[in-house]
């Protein structure tokens, strides 16, 4: 009888990544994730291959990543790493991020320095940010699969693009606005909601 429940326990740790499991994902959603597309990568290995998370609780993490300033995938990292083990998890995921792409980062833009000049290099980076491009609005549809019944959410959502694009507010107001409002109409008001 004791044993049930410890093995149930076992299997619920086993089921939690560890703090080297953490370093190494988002090693790998780093080095996967060139010329832009974080989130979608993120998403791709975090929910799709190793199935540590729904695409709801993804995107509401993704959500609340990118209401907090700084870069929005360090940000994930930290909600990510918070969630399974904690402070040092968050610090695991965020040196995941950021040790080795850094470094990488460090050596090739001594290289870009020493052949900018060169028109074949400005061609294949014009090419690798139309593919991020691309990558992030991948990203976006698998969003709005996870929102698609939700008609709040697409209202919401067409208002900050429309604020954006259509009308050139900034960046910062919108979501200093949105942000608040979007809350408020999903704040969880009791049983008869």
């Amino acid at each position: 009888m004791s044993d049930q429940p410890e093995s149930s326990l076992q299997s619920e740790q086993a089921d939690r990544p560890g703090l080297r499991e953490l370093f190494v994902c988002m090693t790998q959603v780093a080095f996967s994730a060139f010329g832009g597309g974080m989130s979608l990568w993120s998403h791709r290995i975090i929910v799709e291959r190793r199935q540590w998370m729904t695409s709801e609780s993804f995107v509401t993490g993704l959500t609340v990543a990118r209401l907090f300033p700084g870069p929005n995938q360090i940000n994930m990292s930290v909600y990510i790493g918070s969630i399974f083990q904690g402070l040092p998890g968050s610090l695991a995921a965020v040196a995941g991020i950021i040790l080795f792409p850094f470094t990488l980062l460090m050596l090739l833009g001594l290289l870009y320095f020493q052949f900018s000049a060169i028109a074949e290099v400005n061609r294949l980076l014009a090419g690798l940010a139309a593919a991020a491009a691309g990558m992030a609005l991948s990203m976006g549809f698998k969003i709005l699969e996870v929102y698609k019944t939700d008609y709040l959410a697409l209202a919401i959502a067409v208002i900050v693009f429309v604020s954006l694009q259509v009308f050139r507010f900034h960046l910062i107001p919108v979501v200093l606005v949105a942000g608040p409002v979007a809350m408020s109409l999903y704040w969880p008001r009791g049983p008869g909601r």
